[in-house]
This record gives C-alpha cells, structure tokens and sequence, in this order.
C-alpha cells in the first residue's frame, strides 16, 4: 500500500501493526487518534484531493490552525502524489496573494471564517478548489472526504519527486518556496530519530505550529518515523507544558519555550525526571538559558541547527558534551564546510560563510533558477548566508547571520519585506529595520525611520501601517526617527550601529 511512495512509506511503517496505539492525544479535551485513524483518514483526505484534480506535482495550499485533521491533511496530500504547502496563520490576505500566484495550487484549504475572503485571491491565482477545514459551511473538506472516498493505495512518488514548498522570506521582499523532495524528508526523519534515540516508548510534547519545518518535518516526522505518540498542544502555553512532563519523554521546542518554564518556580529536577530530553532549535538559545536551565533540571538542553532549505543540519550529541553556544556536531551523511569570501574552505578555528552539503539539503526555489544557482554551489553545497566557525571538537556555531535575517521566536524575518511597506507610508524617506536582543523571542524587530522634510510622524503612524499587510510576528515592536540612518563611505546603511546603539531596547 505505501512502497512505492517513499515518504509515506517512511512514515507508516513503524506504526503497521499498530493501528490501535494512541498516535495522539489533544491536550486539554483528551481527545486520542490511534494510528489506524490517523492513516484511515489520511486516505479519506487524499481521495477528496484526486477527486477535486489534484494528479502527482500538484500543490496544495493550506493555512488552517493546528489540529489532529492538519496532520491528516499533511498525510493525505503526501499519499495522493500532491506537494504540500503550509502557510503561517498569521499571514494577511496580501502575503497569500503573492503565495498563491507563485505557487499556482490546485487546492487551498483554510480556516472557514477566512473563506470569504480569501475565495477572490484564490480564484485570481487560478486555483481550481478551495475547501475549509472542518464541517461547516459550503465547500467543506468534511464533505468533500465523505463524497469521494479513500484512495486504496498511495500514489506513486520517489526520492527526487516533490513533497513540500515551504517559502522562506527573500532579501529583496520576495519570498522563496524552498522545494523539499521526499528523499529530503524522508532520510532527516530517519536520521534524527536515530540520534535522538526515539522509540515506540516516546511521548512527545508537541507545542511547535505545522507551517514550519520544526514543528512538521521535525516533530511530527521523527515521531512517526519512531512510532512514538504526542501530546498535542494547540497553542503554546508554560503551565499545561509542564503539566505534561509528568506522562511525557521529550519536548521540543524555541529558545521562548524554555524562557517560559523557568520563570515557573514549581520545575525542578524532580518535576523532569520522567522527561528523557528537551530540544532546542529555530532561534539561538542563549548559554545563559541553557546554564539555568541545566541548575533547575539536572538536564542540559540539546541544541540542534536547521533552516527551511535544509531540514536539520546538526545537533549536539546525545551521548557526550552538549556545548553552550554551539549547535553541535554535523548530522550523520550531512557535511558542513566554512569557507571565506570566495568560496574557499577555511580551517578549525577561523569564522566564515557556513555551507552545508547532504541528501537533507533541497531541490531549489520554486520557479526561481537564478537564485537556485545562486545559492547551490556546482558540488553540492548550499551556502546558508550563516556566519560562523567549527572548533577543534567538531562542535559547529554560530556567530552571525551575512543576510540580516531576523529570527524571532523562531520564525524567520527579512528586513527588506518590512522596509519595502514602511517606506511606503506618507512622509517615510527611508527605513532600516534589524533585530534587537529580546529575552523571551531571542530576536524582535526594531524599525529606524527618516522622515521626509517637514513631515509629522508616529509611532503610530507606522504600526497601523504595517498592521493590515504583514504577519503579527514582522511588526516592529520598537520605533525611532532619526534625522539620518548611518551609513559607511560607500553609502550602505551600517545596521550594526543600530543594533549596538538600542541593543538594550527589550533588556533593560
């Protein structure tokens, strides 16, 4: 039923047998899904697919919140030959414009109180169905599953076929789909499942969104990889979290999430000595934060290094040394290289532009060759546009991002997607948006604003701009006006400057 479609078939395996284990249970309601309805219903999924024409190759859209008929959403584009597309539920309905014109899906599937207004767009972007999530009202999946039927068996698909684009903001404000193939992600579940030591006995926390790659083809993958089962948070909340560790294993999660829980004054080694591991991932977590936490738990967090094009890339060891500050070791069969400004290797020990080679890395942008080209050197190698250095141990870290990326709570910022709006509000001659330290996101953003001659700005004036056409998580949560940005001899804006200047914006 699932061998001849590689990621399906990598995904189901361990749980053949097993269909009456609990794959997951809802935090809260306590409501389970054992793994023989998780695949069930992901079959019923893809037979509504390839009844509204969705044939191998095609996208299919969804921005809907996280819930157990997500996951089975997921599953059923993947069993039905379709290439997944998770879109962040923050996104406003000008962002999806531009993701759906891009990525021309044959179906999106969003939240039922957004259908409305996202039917226009949808349709301009030539999309054939749209469906909401859920039973009620017109165009529901609910009732597309119950008309079609499931599929028998999965649709073919192998290594080099299409599984997932994910679009990861662009320097020049235009966002890249990143296409992840099945041999992508297939081969990093099964790599990180080894590491980490998951098995059946596993019960993970699950607490991350599934329109990013940690949440989706970290958590999610690696946990059915193992045939291991979650505890299914919606939302991230610190007390029901730890609540959790008490019948849970592992947690992984943001630098934030570990924040959260040490300012509850109940964990302690005791509260996690049930608990086996906590991951860390998508934002640098602070060697403070690790060394506070490793005082309350008795526990050193594991700290591990990926990206959207990438999946995972390396992780600090299971057994042996998880170092403060670094992101460990590079991943079995994944190689990562430093190299300098013209692309030539540099030794143990010196800072420099981090490459990453391996069958985790992706297939290109989606309808983007000259960036593809740009960035995937000729031997395979993908230059990350991270900064950083590789010790006498092996152990790789981070020291700087080349592109001014912003992480912040682990969702990834480029400056020039907001600058391109705030330069657009009346009276703005120019902007330059950067991170700041903040303690619970690792990053927030920060805007510096030059006002044309004569005009009369606000603060206000540039958050309500910002508000309607960008994701929550890009507006700008500092605002300063300067008669002038700081630039070098060449002109360019020196946006280290600014960052030192209000480095102790969100700190102090």
């Amino acid at each position: 039923m699932y061998k001849s479609n590689l990621l399906a078939s990598t995904l189901r395996h361990a749980s053949v047998g097993h269909d009456n284990k609990v794959f997951a249970t809802l935090s809260g309601s306590g409501e389970t899904l054992t793994n023989g309805k998780l695949w069930d219903n992901a079959h019923k999924v893809a037979g509504a697919l390839v009844d509204a024409g969705v044939v191998p190759g095609d996208r299919v859209a969804a921005q809907v919140e996280k819930s157990l008929p997500a996951l089975e959403l997921y599953l059923g584009t993947i069993l039905a030959g379709g290439v997944y597309l998770p879109l962040n539920t923050a996104y406003t309905a000008r962002e999806l414009d531009y993701f759906l014109e891009n990525a021309e899906p044959k179906v999106f599937v969003c939240a039922s109180d957004r259908a409305g207004s996202l039917e226009r767009i949808a349709a301009k972007a030539g999309v054939s169905r749209v469906f909401t999530l859920g039973s009620d009202g017109l165009g529901s999946l609910t009732d597309a599953v119950e008309a079609a039927g499931p599929i028998p068996r999965a649709v073919a698909r192998g290594e080099d076929d299409l599984a997932a684009i994910l679009y990861t903001s662009g320097t020049t404000g235009r966002s890249k789909g990143a296409m992840l193939t099945h041999g992508n992600l297939a081969s990093n579940a099964r790599v990180l499942t080894e590491v980490w030591r998951f098995t059946d006995d596993d019960v993970l926390i699950h607490a991350l969104p599934i329109f990013h790659t940690h949440g989706l083809f970290v958590a999610t993958n690696v946990a059915l990889v193992a045939g291991a089962s979650l505890i299914y948070h919606t939302k991230f909340d610190a007390a029901a979290i730890f609540a959790d560790f008490a019948r849970a294993t592992t947690l992984m999660g943001v630098p934030t999430f570990y924040t959260r829980l040490l300012d509850l004054p109940e964990l302690t080694k005791e509260a996690a000595a049930g608990m086996r591991l906590f991951i860390s991932g998508s934002a640098p977590l602070l060697a403070e934060t690790h060394v506070q936490w490793q005082q309350r738990t008795g526990q050193a967090i594991l700290e591990r290094y990926g990206m959207t094009e990438t999946c995972m890339n390396t992780s600090n060891p299971y057994d042996g040394p998880r170092k403060p500050g670094t992101v460990g070791l590079p991943l079995p069969g994944v190689e990562v290289r430093i190299v300098d400004e013209n692309g030539s290797a540099l030794p143990d020990g010196e800072i420099g532009g981090i490459e990453v080679r391996g069958p985790n890395v992706f297939k290109g942008y989606w309808r983007m060759p000259e960036k593809t080209a740009a960035e995937l050197r000729e031997d395979g190698f993908f230059i990350t546009g991270d900064v950083g250095m590789i010790d006498e141990d092996g152990y790789v870290s981070i020291i700087g991002r080349s592109k001014d990326l912003i992480i912040s709570g682990g969702f990834n910022i480029y400056p020039k997607e907001i600058e391109l709006v705030v330069d657009a509000v009346d009276g703005v001659k120019e902007s330059a948006v950067f991170g700041l330290p903040h303690p619970d996101f690792g990053e927030s953003v920060a805007v510096a604003v030059v006002p044309e001659d004569g005009a009369d700005l606000s603060v206000e004036d540039i958050t309500s701009a910002v508000a309607p056409q960008l994701a929550r998580f890009k507006h700008p949560r500092h605002v300063v006006f300067l008669d002038a940005l700081p630039r070098n001899a060449m002109g360019k804006v020196q946006k280290n400057q600014l960052r030192e200047t209000y480095a102790d914006v969100f700190t102090k």
